[in-house]
């Protein structure tokens, strides 16, 4: 019985040690922007200059697929453009996306097909291009506007 009562003693000690050890906050590095081009949109009829933004460009299947998750904001001057090796109907959706965006579909000619405004964030319903794209831009929510863009206005990018 001492045995017993000894081992129980002892096991009771290791649970308690086990529970009361500090727990640690485990902090994830913050994503930052890396500039990898620059890109240019143009009014289509007037060849004028409606914005100039750095890009990040998505390129991998990984970088694609995470996209701005992850991230707490973007400047507004920046931009991250997503180039498909194909052309084809594209859906994104805002899983783990923290800050709202504008989401702007681009043809194999450069010009934008479609929109998708003030995608919110962590919202996963699919946002599709309704037309086969072969480019996306994701700006902040409400630039799109600020900006005037309009379907048919022409993107020219270069990467660094």
């Amino acid at each position: 019985m001492k045995r017993f009562l000894l081992l129980l003693l002892v096991f009771s000690m290791l649970l308690i040690s086990c529970k009361t050890e500090s727990k640690q906050e485990i902090k994830t590095e913050t994503i930052g922007f890396t500039k990898e081009g620059s890109l240019t949109v143009t009014r289509s009829e007037t060849d004028s200059i409606l914005t100039t933004l750095d890009i990040e460009i998505a390129e991998s299947e990984y970088e694609t697929q995470t996209g701005l998750m992850y991230r707490e904001s973007m400047e507004d001057h920046q931009g991250m453009l997503f180039i498909f090796p194909d052309v084809a109907m594209h859906s994104f959706y805002m899983k783990n996306t923290e800050f709202p965006l504008d989401i702007i579909y681009i043809d194999e000619d450069l010009k934008i097909a479609s929109f998708q405004k003030n995608a919110q964030p962590f919202n996963e319903t699919g946002l599709s291009s309704q037309v086969p794209v072969k480019y996306v831009l994701e700006i902040n929510a409400g630039l799109s506007d600020t900006w005037g863009l309009e379907v048919g206005d022409i993107i020219s990018f270069t990467k660094e």
